[in-house]
């Protein structure tokens, strides 16, 4: 099996010992992405824009491994609050809602730089 590093500017770059994505044979494993700007570093407020923008990030790294959002089998969303779902629903049924990838989504008792939404997915070709 081959293992490489996918990496792109046009995603935040790793803040800690971690990849974007790995990609391992048919599959890419892309790491939570949180709704920074990989520009100019902001983070907008709210679940919506912060799921746009998460959304955006996990788009753009797959692009990099030649795949998109047909790809995706698999991810999980992590909320600050589930009050939340509704709003994140909304925006993530934009991007992956024409055939829904397995989805988990649980709260989690923090996030990186108070954050409202972090995700993560799993692409296969």
């Amino acid at each position: 099996m081959t293992r490489r590093a996918v990496s792109t500017t046009a995603a935040p770059g790793a803040v800690a010992a971690y990849s974007q994505a790995i990609e391992a044979g048919d599959f890419v494993f892309c790491a939570g992405q949180i709704g920074r700007d990989a520009a100019s570093g902001a983070m907008p407020e709210g679940v919506e824009a912060q799921t746009e923008q998460v959304l955006r990030n996990i788009m753009a790294i797959l692009k990099e491994a030649k795949m998109g959002a047909e790809n995706v089998v698999k991810t999980t969303v992590f909320l600050a609050d589930l009050a939340d779902f509704p709003r994140m629903n909304e925006v993530y049924e934009r991007y992956l809602g024409k055939e829904p990838p397995a989805r988990s989504t649980i709260q989690a008792a923090g996030l990186p730089r108070g954050v409202r939404v972090e995700i993560d997915a799993i692409a296969a070709f």
